[in-house]
């Protein structure tokens, strides 16, 4: 074999050192695109995505749903939203559905969620999200082929499993869900480089039946619009009162690796307890930079943002490592 040229020979070496970057970054502190980083780009879009790996983040945290032919979708409503998603021929929905699980995937993905409405509530709140007119909800295999082509073999996958225990006809059963899943990560040759999170914990048990080596995330929050552990419905059937009230408690009982909080629901003494079970603690959505450094300070294992800019910019200001761009 002829030696490399000296340019050709100082690319293999930066392409080295990116990846070897990146596995070393796997492993330490977790800077999460929500939704792709819905401040910056429509969520859970190609166009999000991307953008992410531009700026360089550990991982993609993203949701998945089920079509009526049992295809699994990238996308957060388990109704169409009217703020997110237009027709073919642009115009908004006028009102919330149909249900995803009602439609099949190619009647699905002729909608198209490249921006928000204007005048909508939801839409005023990200006003530095950029519009990707033309965007359609992606699958993993699209998304499997932006990471190849960017060259982020290292780049993880958060994946949100939508199930509601209260609205069943919304999604298949937890167990059809996680086959559905599994099966996916395998095809694709991703199962190494992602863990499952949800609120509802049967599919993380599900998952966890299926593919033990698949990390699992358990989701929680305790606030008025959302308390996913006040009666074990949403737990699969774990309840607090049988760990004496401790939530990292009943995560680890639950078998997950990963505690995601709401972070207006974290204590800093859970922080520890979780470090003594075993978890790595990774709050959502964590948009503020004042709230950012203040969760460094109490030692989150990482951090899930709208922002993966600003979070970089204060991981850099601490002397943080940064995880490599893909652009």
């Amino acid at each position: 074999m002829r030696r490399a040229t000296r340019p050709l020979a100082g690319l293999l070496a930066a392409l080295s050192g990116l990846a070897a970057a990146s596995v070393a970054f796997a492993q330490g502190f977790d800077l999460q695109a929500h939704r792709g980083g819905r401040g910056l780009a429509p969520e859970n879009s190609l166009a999000a995505f991307g953008r992410a790996l531009a700026l360089g983040v550990s991982t993609l945290e993203l949701d998945l749903v089920v079509s009526r032919d049992d295809r699994i979708l990238i996308g957060h409503d388990l109704e169409l939203d009217p703020a997110k998603v237009r027709t073919a021929d642009g115009r908004w929905l006028v009102a919330s559905g149909p249900a995803v699980r009602a439609l099949d995937a190619e009647a699905l993905r002729r909608f198209d969620v490249g921006r928000l409405d204007p005048e909508s509530r939801y839409g005023r709140q990200w006003p530095e999200q950029m519009p990707a007119d033309g965007e359609r909800m992606p699958t993993l295999a699209e998304l499997a082929a932006l990471l190849e082509a960017r060259g982020a073999r290292h780049v993880r996958l958060f994946l949100e499993t939508k199930v509601r225990p209260d609205r069943p006809e919304l999604s298949p059963a937890p167990e059809r869900f996680a086959e559905l899943l599994v099966a996916e990560l395998r095809r694709l040759d991703l199962l190494q480089r992602s863990a499952v999170q949800s609120f509802d914990w049967r599919t993380l048990r599900a998952v966890r039946a299926l593919a033990p080596e698949l990390p699992t995330a358990c989701l929680t929050a305790r606030q008025r619009w959302l308390d996913n552990l006040a009666d074990g419905s949403w737990t699969a059937g774990l309840r607090l009162e049988a760990v004496g009230g401790s939530v990292p408690r009943l995560v680890a009982a639950a078998g997950c690796r990963i505690w995601a909080p709401f972070h207006g629901d974290l204590d800093p003494l859970d922080i520890r307890r979780a470090e003594h079970l075993g978890l790595r603690v990774v709050p959502w959505t964590v948009d503020e930079p004042a709230r950012m450094r203040e969760l460094l300070g109490q030692g989150v294992h990482g951090l899930i943002t709208d922002y993966p800019d600003r979070l970089r910019a204060v991981l850099a200001a601490i002397g943080m490592p940064l995880p490599p761009a893909f652009p």
